[in-house]
């Protein structure tokens, strides 16, 4: 798989034939002895996954040749070069949702590419691609990943609810595909991760808190929400609070509160 592309954009770009999971290997990779070697946006790129992990512990499957397992290393600092504050980073896997989202958008302009809180990214209301952020040892850098579904036939879809480029509007052969697609996500998540440090890590001052708002599908919506617990929250989705949680108006007495994990499903009432 050749990217011209996308190693112009990355700090380092490694391409893997096959990859259990490209977080674990990049994780291992710029924790290791040679940690010094993987600079902050360095990526690491397959299109055969074995054994990628979603949210929640959930497989994420990925036919092999039909997909794309993304892992980006993010070694975040502010402009005097010190580290962002661990209070920050839950905006890191939000600002790669954006960027996902902007990126697709172009290569599918006759559909609606919007951004399902926090981090599927959906063509049409199905999901193309999945992001998930995991926090190093020491807590300083973050791997995120993401996978995205390129070529994958309707049959061959993991659930009736995703979908994959070349079901939209294919504009290019796999291979060019894969490689659009990656150098999009990669300019726009570079663009938008200097931009948030760039202004200290403010969502607001950077406009990172205005393209979420105009991007996410969740808010404004029916939603039930199952908590990391195991408990179930019902209402509607009124906001997004200055840490990047989903701010739900509860149907059972109207309280607001903010939700900082779990899983989303968009309610549709008759």
């Amino acid at each position: 798989m050749q990217l011209p592309r996308s190693a112009a954009v990355a700090s380092r770009l490694e391409i893997l034939d096959e990859c259990g999971s490209t977080n674990t290997e990049l994780a291992s990779r710029a924790s290791g002895a040679e940690g010094d070697g993987w600079p902050d946006f360095s990526v690491l790129v397959t299109a055969s996954q074995t054994d990628g992990r979603g949210r929640l512990g959930r497989v994420w499957v990925a036919p092999p040749g039909q997909t794309l397992a993304i892992s980006v290393l993010l070694r975040p600092r502010l402009p005097a070069g010190e580290p962002l504050d661990i209070d920050h980073y839950g905006w890191l896997s939000l600002i790669a949702g954006i960027a996902m989202t902007n990126s697709l958008a172009p290569l599918v302009p006759s559909h609606s590419v919007r951004l399902k809180w926090p981090n599927d990214v959906q063509i049409d209301g199905r999901k193309v691609s999945g992001l998930l952020a995991e926090l190093l040892p020491g807590g300083r850098s973050v791997v995120m990943g993401a996978g995205l579904n390129l070529s994958i036939g309707e049959p061959d879809l993991p659930t009736p609810t995703s979908t994959s480029l070349g079901l939209n509007d294919p504009i290019a052969p796999d291979a060019e595909l894969a490689d659009r697609a990656l150098a999009g996500y990669l300019g726009e998540l570079g663009r938008l991760y200097a931009e948030f440090l760039r202004f200290g890590a403010d969502p607001e001052a950077s406009g990172i808190g205005e393209q979420l708002r105009e991007l996410c599908s969740t808010l404004g919506s029916q939603v039930r929400v199952l908590l990391p617990g195991g408990d179930e929250l019902l209402g509607t989705a009124v906001g997004i609070d200055g840490s990047g949680r989903l701010r739900v108006k509860k149907s059972s007495d109207g309280r607001v509160v903010a939700v900082a994990a779990g899983d989303v499903t968009h309610l549709r009432y008759e």
